[in-house]
C-alpha cells in the first residue's frame, strides 16, 4: 500500500472497492497522465497520440513538458486539464437547453470548467464565472482572458448573493471545494491534509453550497455537480440530501462502458466515478439534477446597471472596427473600460452588480488616455478581435519569450502605432511602436518569472501536428 494513504481512508475505501481494492493501490505506483484541453477556435487540427474518449478536444500527452515555455499556453490555444474533469461536457450535453440558456460556474477557479463552459457556449448564451476567494478569483480572470470567447462576466460573490438573484439560471455548474482524495496520486500532500473531520466540514459546506445554487436555478433548470474526491458523503450522500430536501431528480447519461466510469446508483441519486485503477485518469464524482417545474420567464431587472453605461458615440466609430463584422454586442463603459458584451445582457449586470464585485464583464476592448485609446490586452486574445485592423509582428520562438516575460523588444522598420504580437499567428498581446522604441503591453501580471532554457523547449507544433516525444 503506497505509503501516504491515511488509515482511515484505506479502511474505507476496502469497503468502497471490496476486491477492486488492490487495482486501486496499486495505480498509485503508476505516474499520474497528463492532458490538455484544446481551444477550438485558435487551435486548428488535432494532437498525435491517444485522445481522451469523454471529452472532444481532449488530448493525452506521453509526457509532461515545461509549459511555461509554451507560447501557445499564454495565447491560450488549450488549457491543462485534468482528464476526469473533462466528463463536464457529457453531463452538459444532456442538458444544455435550446433557447438561449444563462449560466453559472459557481465555484469557477483556476478556469478548467469554466474555459470548458465558454467553448460549450451557444449564440446568446450568457455565462457567469464565480469564485469567491478573491485571490483565486484573480486567477480564474486570467484564464477566461485567455480563453477569448465573449458573453462572460467574472464575478466574485458568496454563493449566498446568488441565491438571493432569484431563480434566474438555467443551467449551474458547482464543483465543490473538497477534500480531494482523488488527487492523492497527483498531489501527496492532500494526503498529508487528510482526516475524516475534515472530509464531515467539506460535506457540510457542500450542502450550504449546493442548497445556495438550488435557490437561483430555474424550475426545469439543471445543475451539475462535481468533486475530485471519493468519500460517499461529499457525493451521493450530499445529493440524496438535496434530493429528499429539494425535489431534485437525477438525469443519465450512459458512458460508453470501454471509458471504465463506473455508475453509482445510491438510493434517488445516479452518479458517475472516476477510479485510477479503471481509466486514466485521477479520482472524481460527477452527477446532474433538474429542478422540477417549468422555466420562468426571461431575465428582467428594473433599470440600467449602475456602474455600465452605453458606450458614447466616439467610442462606438472607434473601437466597432476593431471587433469582427457581424459579431452581436454592445459597447458598455464603467469609465475606465470599454468592454464589449452581448446585446440584452444588461439587465443581467444589473442584478450582479448590486450583490456582488464584477472583476470583468464581456471582452474588455480599450481604455481611454486623453484622444486616444489604447487596445486591451484581453481584446488582443479575444475570438473577436479583428485582426486585419492592426499590422502584425511575428515572434520567433526566442522573441515570443522575451515578449511573455515583458522584456523590450526591437522592431526596426516597422510603421509607428499599435501592433499586434503573434506566434505563429496566434496573438498575443499588444506592442505599441514609437519609432526609436517599442513598449511591450503584456500584463505584468501575466509575465513569465521563471528561467526559460535556450532555445524555449516548445512541445509541439500545430502546423506540422508534431510533438515532442
Amino acid at each position: 500500500m503506497p505509503y501516504f494513504f491515511p488509515e482511515a481512508f484505506a479502511e474505507r475505501m476496502k469497503m468502497l472497492l471490496g476486491e477492486a481494492f488492490s487495482a486501486f493501490t496499486s495505480s498509485y505506483s503508476e505516474d499520474s497522465p497528463v492532458s490538455v484541453r484544446l481551444h477550438p477556435l485558435k487551435w486548428k487540427g488535432g494532437l498525435p497520440g491517444d485522445r481522451i474518449p469523454w471529452c472532444s478536444q481532449g488530448y493525452y500527452l506521453g509526457q509532461r513538458p515545461l509549459f511555461t515555455a509554451d507560447p501557445w499556453l499564454h495565447g491560450g490555444a488549450y488549457y491543462v486539464q485534468e482528464p476526469s474533469s473533462m466528463f463536464l461536457e457529457q453531463l452538459c450535453r444532456v442538458v444544455w437547453p435550446e433557447k438561449p440558456a444563462l449560466v453559472l460556474d459557481l465555484c469557477g477557479a483556476p478556469g478548467g470548467k469554466t474555459t470548458h463552459l465558454m467553448s460549450l457556449l451557444q449564440p446568446g448564451d450568457l455565462l457567469v464565472a464565480n469564485e469567491v476567494i478573491r485571490s483565486r478569483a484573480r486567477i480564474l480572470q486570467e484564464n477566461v482572458t485567455k480563453w477569448g470567447i465573449p458573453g462572460v462576466v467574472v464575478t466574485s460573490g458568496d454563493p449566498a448573493a446568488f441565491a438571493s438573484l432569484g431563480e434566474i439560471f438555467d443551467l449551474i455548474v458547482v464543483d465543490a471545494p473538497c477534500s480531494g482524495e482523488g488527487l492523492f496520486r497527483k498531489e501527496p500532500r492532500a494526503a498529508e491534509e487528510w482526516s475524516p473531520d475534515h472530509t464531515r466540514l467539506c460535506a457540510s459546506r457542500q450542502k450550504r453550497i449546493l442548497s445556495e445554487a438550488w435557490k437561483c436555478l430555474k424550475p426545469g433548470g439543471a445543475l451539475v455537480y462535481s468533486t475530485c474526491t471519493f468519500n460517499p458523503d461529499e457525493n451521493e450522500e450530499n445529493l440524496e440530501w438535496l434530493a429528499q430536501t429539494a425535489g431534485a431528480s437525477f438525469l443519465e447519461v450512459v458512458p460508453d462502458p470501454d471509458w471504465g466510469i463506473e455508475t453509482s446508483v445510491h438510493g434517488k441519486v445516479t452518479g458517475y466515478r472516476f477510479y485510477p485503477h479503471r481509466l486514466r485518469g485521477e479520482g472524481f464524482f460527477a452527477a446532474v439534477v433538474r429542478k422540477e417545474g417549468h422555466g420562468t420567464a426571461p431575465l428582467t431587472s428594473k433599470g440600467s446597471p449602475r456602474n455600465w453605461s452605453p458606450a458614447t458615440r466616439r467610442e462606438i466609430t472607434t473601437l466597432e472596427p476593431w471587433i469582427l463584422p457581424g459579431l452581436a454586442g454592445e459597447f458598455l463603459s464603467d469609465g475606465e473600460i470599454t468592454t464589449l458584451f452581448p446585446g440584452g445582457g444588461r439587465p443581467l449586470l444589473a442584478l450582479l452588480e448590486k450583490r456582488m464585485p464584477l472583476l470583468q464583464v464581456g471582452i474588455p476592448v480599450a481604455s481611454a488616455t486623453g484622444a486616444h485609446f489604447i487596445p486591451h490586452p484581453a481584446l488582443a486574445l479575444s475570438t473577436a478581435l479583428h485582426r486585419e485592423r492592426f499590422p502584425v509582428a511575428p515572434l520567433s520562438p526566442e522573441e515570443a519569450i522575451r515578449f511573455l516575460r515583458k522584456d523590450p523588444l526591437l522592431l526596426p522598420g516597422r510603421e509607428k502605432g499599435w501592433i499586434l504580437a503573434t506566434f505563429r499567428n496566434l496573438p498575443l498581446g499588444w506592442l505599441k511602436n514609437l519609432g526609436n522604441r517599442t513598449n511591450n503591453y503584456f500584463p505584468q501580471e501575466y509575465r513569465i518569472r521563471m528561467t526559460i532554457p535556450h532555445p524555449p523547449p516548445i512541445w509541439h507544433d500545430p502546423l506540422t501536428r508534431s510533438t515532442m516525444e
